[in-house]
């Protein structure tokens, strides 16, 4: 899926090159080459001239943060005298480290921050309520470069929405039918008119995710099979211990984990993954609480873009992850049999429903 990526890098680099420089916020789930397009644009534009950082590994207190940042940092800056007095001075020193910063000739840093909306965890912290939006207030008046990144599509639509203009939204785009039947063609035996219907049913099968797409193509691969089969390679992904069970579960878990009240959250979950779309009051039947409750919770599902809302009916953001939540309802792990039959009436379902694909997605 390299050309996704060479795309991303491409409009990362104009952004910055702009003056003066605009402020890119790369939004998109987990998987679908965010990370990686960051790292990129930093092997791009080499050593000592940026520094990455994935927030979602730094942000435990203000003083820790600014720790990491500045014990591992590229750049000349001078820190004020002294250790911090408390998480507040520690994050004003952070903003500080942001702005102040210069590479070792003396020209604007670059910093690639990832997960950026990780911030929330310190408006937990005394004088810290408002961190995230005078962090971006700051970096939108620093001389600095900046690009961040976020798997948190909504909440990034939010925050982002009444911040200056020098922020740029750019959403990575999902796989295209061209990019996966030309990895395809790597398959022993693969034809290119076989590489190409096979590719139009994986990216409908994976929604256009590019983890999901890569999982498939490496499946494939592996398989040896003169007529490689995506729904058995789904299958066999998505059984316990799978690559695709593994990463559905880490999307699900990290998720309500940023949201709230989880076990009711998770009741949710488990009434759309047996049917959708369903309206708040439908829900709020099921689930045996007031709509007032059910309200708030699908709330904070939005938040966090598990489900979706259009036209007051609610369903799952991810379909492949609705079909994982179904497998996963009962009291023991599903048997082979059962992911076997679920995927084949998943792959029914998204062949009779899925729209035609646009151009953009087509290749």
């Amino acid at each position: 899926m390299d050309t996704t990526l060479q795309d991303l890098e491409s409009r990362l680099t104009a952004a910055l090159a702009e003056q003066p420089s605009r402020v890119p916020v790369l939004v998109g789930p987990s998987g679908s080459g965010r990370t990686e397009a960051l790292r990129r644009l930093a092997a791009r534009l080499g050593p000592g001239a940026s520094q990455y950082v994935d927030l979602e590994r730094v942000t435990s207190t203000p003083e820790r943060c600014l720790s990491a940042l500045t014990d591992e940092s590229p750049f000349r800056w001078q820190p004020r005298a002294g250790a911090a007095a408390g998480p507040h001075d520690a994050y004003a020193r952070t903003l500080a480290y942001w702005n102040e910063a210069r590479k070792s000739g003396g020209g604007p840093a670059t910093f690639l921050l990832d997960e950026i909306l990780e911030l929330r965890t310190f408006e937990s912290f005394p004088g810290l309520r408002r961190a995230v939006p005078d962090t971006l207030s700051a970096i939108a008046a620093s001389g600095n470069h900046f690009v961040l990144a976020t798997k948190f599509v909504t909440r990034a639509l939010r925050a982002f929405g009444p911040a200056p203009d020098r922020f740029q939204i750019v959403h990575v785009p999902p796989v295209s039918v061209a990019a996966v039947a030309a990895d395809l063609l790597e398959v022993d035996g693969m034809r290119s008119d076989g590489a190409e219907d096979s590719a139009r049913l994986i990216v409908q099968l994976a929604d256009g995710q590019a983890a999901y797409c890569d999982a498939l193509v490496r499946a494939l691969r592996r398989s040896g099979t003169r007529i490689p089969d995506p729904v058995s390679a789904l299958a066999a992904l998505l059984t316990p211990g799978g690559e695709l069970d593994t990463r559905c579960r880490y999307t699900y878990e990290i998720r309500l984990h940023r949201a709230r009240g989880y076990g009711a959250l998770k009741g949710v979950l488990g009434i759309l993954a047996e049917e959708e779309p369903l309206t708040l009051t439908e829900i709020a039947l099921q689930l045996g609480r007031t709509p007032g409750s059910t309200k708030d919770y699908l709330g904070w599902l939005e938040d966090v873009d598990l489900v979706r809302v259009q036209r007051k009916r609610y369903s799952f953001g991810d379909p492949l992850l609705r079909l994982w939540v179904r497998l996963h309802a009962g009291c023991d792990v599903p048997s082979e049999d059962r992911v076997s039959e679920d995927v084949q009436r998943y792959t029914l379902a998204r062949l009779s429903t899925s729209p035609p694909l646009d151009a953009a997605t087509a290749g």
